[in-house]
């Protein structure tokens, strides 16, 4: 006999099958694997105030200001306290200390990162204040490298606004060049949630774009592999669905 009715649970999980002048069946279906978990990225509060207050009678610290020339260009940041990055920054407490040349420099070369993010840094370490541009490629673009900047000059708490700023900016025209930048780096957090997010919205990524941002063999064998997960995984679930409706007909 063939079944009267047949639905199927919004989740993919249960299947509901009535037989002529039978009760309603409930079939369960193996559902599909859930997204990898993380901790939530925590955000420890502002140390802005107790970092200021290092300044205050501190004879070790330099004095004067200092102008950075970034990039190839040279591009100026001009007139920054040094004292007020030395004591928001091991990195340059190290580059002014005592002894090194640095210290009474009134203009220091900075390589491999450009103006826009290095002024966000030093706008994040001089006023708290976390710039990301505008637009959602360069902030998202913008995150990425001020991550950087702040591993390299052992800024943690600027480090965890940049990845918090990375999670919140997946969306269909940035998940695929983030999930390129996350195989390269090695963020295991960016690079799952990237890949199930194009997995969940592969539509919209490739309407806006995202195959044609692919450069990464390795990332395109990854995605390749996740659709072809999906299809063996799909192929089961009707699988076992068709068993079972063999089983109420018979």
């Amino acid at each position: 006999a063939h079944p009267a009715a047949v639905a199927v649970s919004p989740d993919g999980s249960t299947l509901l099958v009535q037989a002529r002048k039978t009760a309603l069946r409930q079939v369960c279906v193996a559902a599909p694997p859930p997204p990898p978990s993380f901790a939530p990225i925590v955000v420890p509060p502002s140390t802005f105030s107790a970092d200021m207050a290092k300044t205050w009678g501190d004879a070790s610290l330099p004095q004067g200001m200092v102008t950075f020339l970034v990039g190839d260009d040279e591009e100026r940041v001009e007139h920054v306290t040094k004292a007020n990055l030395c004591a928001r920054s091991p990195v340059f407490r190290t580059m002014f200390g005592i002894g090194m040349k640095e210290r009474d420099a009134a203009e220091v070369t900075v390589r491999n990162t450009d103006l826009a993010t290095f002024t966000a840094l030093v706008r994040y370490l001089c006023t708290d204040q976390l710039d990301l541009g505008e637009g959602e490629g360069e902030q998202a673009r913008r995150a990425l490298v001020l991550r950087e900047l702040a591993q390299m000059y052992q800024v943690p708490r600027l480090e965890l606004l940049c990845a918090q700023a990375l999670q919140e900016s997946v969306a269909p025209a940035t998940a695929v060049p983030l999930l390129e930048a996350a195989h390269t780096t090695g963020d295991g957090r960016l690079l799952a949630q990237c890949r199930r997010y194009v997995a969940d919205h592969a539509a919209e990524v490739r309407a806006s774009g995202g195959v044609e941002q692919l450069r990464d063999l390795g990332v395109a064998k990854g995605l390749l592999g996740d659709a072809l997960d999906q299809v063996a995984e799909l192929k089961g679930t009707v699988a076992a669905r068709d068993v079972e409706l063999e089983k109420v007909r018979a």
